[in-house]
């Protein structure tokens, strides 16, 4: 019997799950095409691998298992599954037509209306993914500014300049690799000690669970401008999300440039680059970004849809508040059983991260146990709050009720010391994205 959402006896048969993993086994490598998603993110032998379709903020797996998602595709559905307002926009546009062989009216009036909400955005680009995006940045950067090097703090996709500082950088050429490095957040010195008169651009995330102490933001702009250097925010979880003119109108600081996906089109594959229109200008003749589907009007009657829909809901707001609500409830129920030593909630309340110390016991561990008795109780959860515009009061109620109880199971696995028996499955694996200590680059071997 599929689990729903409730307080269920047993955990989720999650057999139609595994036969579509050994199916794809064989012939996908890895079997994800979004890390974050994939197997390696959830307790095996527990956790469902497929998802078959969402309304509002609950998912149905493969084998019919109810969820409230806290993931929320990663970030993208800031509204919520199957939302009306964008899945009717999406339905008529579908009747005329997806993809054409000149320009879509829907190009500019996104692009207008982009400019009326973002501080930077003199001008615009669209493209279809995060790394598009970051990318075409970092390349119009270097050919404004004559310069090579990239510094950067936070994740930003898979090309490159980019990924060759991680310890996932096999088939980039140590010439690329030797071009980029990178700072740690809230610390100035860590930037003044890399800036040279070959930096190109500072690219970083405004915030990503930590937030900025001591003017970071406003003294970082006056640094990369005192330097010659272009400044870069990667506002993929920021933007529409804390404001809907994102970081940039949230803390008062404009960038040079800035790059936007996942919130804004509620689920359909859509990116932005905006900025100063002297460096964008680049665009025109002498730096080359064009893909096929740029134009793709499904996205984009997506987005605007979205967009005027946080506009008039006043979506943000909303976010910070029901995320508000999940946040401390949770730091309230870790305080009254007495382990808030070891776990609490952190960030800003749009988008939140749980996480346990080490003196719980191995964190991959207790963060397994956690998922696997949230799992069982019908909540999709990896560490995260991702919240959208379809979580309801309920939705919250239930799952720091949810919370409470599974807690109180962490706190008597603690206290017996054998957390690790307790587990049904195999633990999740690290995470390949860091929130802290972002100076991730190998050292070299000399």
């Amino acid at each position: 019997m599929p689990n729903k959402i409730a307080f269920n006896e047993n955990y989720p048969d999650i057999t139609g799950s595994e036969q579509l993993y050994e199916r794809a086994r064989p012939i996908m490598t890895p079997v994800t095409q979004t890390l974050a998603k994939g197997p390696g993110q959830y307790i095996d032998g527990i956790a469902p691998k497929y998802l078959k379709r969402g309304s509002g903020a609950h998912v149905w797996d493969v084998d019919g298992n109810e969820f409230i998602d806290y993931n929320m595709g990663i970030g993208p559905l800031s509204l919520g599954y199957a939302y009306k307002r964008v899945d009717d926009a999406i339905i008529a546009q579908l009747k005329d037509g997806i993809t054409f062989s000149m320009m879509h009216e829907l190009e500019v009036t996104l692009a207008e209306l982009i400019h009326k909400i973002i501080p930077n955005a003199e001008s615009i680009r669209i493209s279809k993914t995060g790394a598009d995006v970051t990318s075409a940045a970092v390349r119009v950067a270097r050919a404004f500014t004559g310069r090579n090097k990239v510094l950067c703090c936070g994740y930003h996709g898979w090309h490159d300049w980019y990924i060759g500082i991680t310890s996932r950088s096999a088939g980039i050429p140590d010439a690329v690799k030797d071009l980029s490095a990178t700072f740690d957040y809230n610390n100035l010195d860590s930037v003044r000690d890399a800036l040279d008169e070959d930096v190109a651009c500072v690219i970083l995330e405004p915030f990503v669970f930590e937030a900025p102490k001591n003017n970071f933001l406003q003294e970082l702009k006056a640094l990369c401008a005192a330097n010659g250097t272009l400044l870069i925010f990667d506002e993929m979880w920021t933007g529409f999300r804390i404001a809907v003119g994102g970081a940039q109108e949230y803390f008062g600081v404009t960038p040079d440039l800035a790059c936007y996906s996942k919130a804004f089109a509620n689920g359909m594959p859509i990116s932005l680059l905006t900025g100063r229109r002297d460096v964008m200008q680049l665009f025109q003749d002498e730096v080359f970004f064009f893909t096929t589907f740029g134009g793709e009007a499904l996205s984009l009657a997506a987005a605007v849809a979205t967009i005027h829909e946080m506009i008039e809901k006043n979506v943000p707001a909303y976010l910070e508040a029901k995320g508000k609500l999940l946040k401390d409830g949770y730091n309230a129920i870790a305080a009254d059983l007495g382990i808030a030593g070891y776990t609490r909630c952190t960030g800003y309340d749009c988008r939140s991260l749980v996480s346990f110390d080490a003196s719980a016991g191995n964190p991959l561990e207790v963060k397994s146990f956690v998922q696997q008795e949230l799992m069982k109780r019908g909540v999709l959860w990896a560490g995260f709050h991702n919240m959208s515009f379809s979580h309801s009061a309920d939705d919250v109620d239930y799952t720091l009720n949810a919370y409470r109880e599974v807690l109180g199971l962490l706190k008597e696995a603690v206290i017996a010391g054998d957390l690790a028996s307790r587990l049904k499955g195999k633990p999740v694996e690290a995470v390949f994205r860091k929130i802290n200590n972002f100076n991730m680059k190998p050292a070299r071997a000399k």
